[in-house]
């Protein structure tokens, strides 16, 4: 076949493809051969391929063809963006119930917009601009307010190579135009289509940034001259500016999951229930502890082995600047560097579950209460001072780099705390549905991210100082504990995890739990919490 018939080949299968596309009901073979008029046996073969590779996909109860699930799957890879469809999706029903008018989603592609959703309009005469195709940035109420938010160096790079054709009498054709228009768009927050494109339609249009800042796209709203005045448009524009931003409080730069197989499984014996990592600045290694065997393991540039065995359980462990400060059924005892027990006085009591330090040095502590958990200063006579009080059980806390916030998590409501020196609040600052699992440690990044476990979750997430929900790492293991950052860079995320709880069914299908784990979340450095001997004097 030569490369001109293989371009005939090829089109033929576009034409059926579109005619299937056009048709929302589908179409029988008898329909699609007339609409097409191809050969029966060549329409038969186009067919017979289009769905052996899944683009189309005959309805057995119609007996009709229909665009196949593979063509959607393309299509939502490239231009969908689920995150931001369903952000939005609200927002346009809203400014379509608000206007009457037809309300439109769209992103950039290239120096071109296209849109990707719309809620269309109450008129019978109404805007209905075709979903996916494209429409020139210059002349569009949507493409005017995505360059205007946009930064100066992305924004010259896409006018830079724009060629201005007039599509109407009132098309911006030159730069220097264009320039003021956005110069006016950033001004008021709002940018206006007067007819530019289309004689007859306006538009008005808002761009939506996540939470970093970046431009994801524009919410407008379009419809004919009549209706939409230019008195009407600079009354809506503010709606518009509105709704986008709410749009984009939904979005965050970073919300991918992780495949597991960027979590490298860390060469030693599994642990029955692997917690509270801690990394040494001094030593430049990280300790652990299986609180059920019950030993303390380090890893270093030696490998991974065990720093020392203990005779009870491990109920909470912190660095110390002589050692590490281990709590467990029978009392309390300082771990010198070399692996050396030595018992501890004024030992709070087995109701102790936590150890933590503030920047400045001193011992904090979480006890558990008849109702819950109370968590404060320790004193040398291993009480509580000023202690914060709680309904629940809390799992892990840690204080931020300045001393300044003290973050906690509770399990059982799957709540992340935010505590204040100074204030007997408990603050919520964000929480998770039982199902997403049980919260289970706290590490802090040195951009105010909040890293936390979900046990019988498979994953461990990342908060951003707002509380929302930004980044989640999926593991290949159903119970992670806890989790604390290392290494020369501080830029590895070091993970422990359980083996004792885990469900035989499960455990077939995560045999590595137990062990610890290692990722690189591309953070640049951390808080120096937790991270060092010398934070408990």
């Amino acid at each position: 076949m030569t490369a001109v018939d293989g371009t005939g080949a090829l089109e033929k299968a576009i034409d059926v493809l579109e005619a299937i596309g056009s048709a929302p009901q589908g179409l029988s073979q008898s329909d699609l051969a007339s609409k097409v008029a191809l050969p029966r046996t060549t329409l038969y073969r186009i067919i017979a391929s289009l769905v052996e590779r899944g683009m189309i996909r005959r309805d057995p109860l119609r007996k009709v063809y229909r665009l196949g699930f593979r063509y959607l799957e393309l299509v939502r890879n490239a231009y969908l963006m689920p995150d931001l469809v369903a952000a939005a999706s609200f927002e346009l029903r809203s400014l379509r119930d608000l206007t009457g008018e037809t309300s439109y989603l769209a992103v950039l592609d290239g120096n071109q917009v296209m849109s990707l959703e719309r809620c269309d309009g109450a008129h019978t005469t109404r805007s209905a601009a075709a979903l996916g195709r494209s429409k020139p940035v210059y002349c569009t109420g949507q493409g005017k307010a995505m360059l205007a938010a946009m930064d100066e160096v992305s924004r010259e790079e896409i006018i830079k190579g724009l060629t201005f054709t007039p599509l109407t009498p009132l098309t911006i054709t030159d730069r220097r135009r264009l320039h003021t228009e956005l110069q006016i768009t950033r001004a008021r927050g709002y940018a206006i289509d007067d007819e530019e494109i289309v004689l007859g339609v306006r538009c008005v249009a808002a761009a939506i940034r996540d939470n970093a800042g970046k431009v994801r796209g524009a919410l407008s709203v379009a419809g004919p001259a009549y209706r939409l005045t230019l008195e009407r448009l600079e009354l809506l524009g503010p709606e518009l500016t509105d709704a986008a931003r709410r749009v984009g409080a939904q979005l965050s730069e970073s919300q991918v999951r992780i495949a597991d197989s960027e979590v490298e499984l860390v060469d030693c014996p599994w642990a029955f229930n692997g917690a509270f990592p801690r990394w040494s600045e001094d030593q430049q290694c990280l300790y652990w502890a299986d609180t059920l065997a019950p030993a303390i393991r380090v890893l270093d540039a030696k490998g991974e082995r065990v720093f020392a065995r203990l005779d009870s359980p491990v109920c909470a462990m912190e660095l110390h600047q002589d050692g590490l400060l281990i709590g467990h059924a029978a009392g309390w005892s300082l771990l010198d560097r070399e692996g050396k027990e030595h018992p501890l006085d004024n030992w709070p009591g087995k109701n102790l579950v936590g150890l933590g330090s503030h920047p400045s040095g001193s011992l904090w502590a979480c006890l558990l209460t008849a109702g819950g958990c109370k968590l404060g200063e320790l004193t040398a006579q291993g009480e509580l001072r000023s202690p914060w009080t709680f309904q629940e059980r809390i799992s892990a806390f840690c204080w931020d780099e300045k001393g300044e916030a003290l973050y906690a998590v509770g399990p059982d409501s799957g709540s992340l705390f935010l505590l204040q020196p100074g204030s007997t609040a408990v603050r919520r600052l964000a929480t998770l549905p039982k199902g997403s699992g049980r919260l289970s440690g706290l590490a802090l990044d040195c951009e105010g991210g909040v890293w936390t476990t979900l046990r019988d979750g498979w994953s461990l997430v990342r908060f951003s100082e707002d509380g929302s929900l930004d980044r989640m790492i999926g593991l290949p293991i159903p119970s992670p504990t806890d989790l604390a950052f290392g290494g020369k860079n501080k830029d590895t995320l070091y993970i422990t995890s359980a083996r004792h709880e885990v469900k035989m069914e499960a455990l077939a299908n995560a045999p590595a739990s137990g062990h610890l784990f290692r990722t690189h979340p591309q953070i640049i450095g951390v808080t120096a919490n937790r991270n060092g001997w010398g934070r408990v004097k």
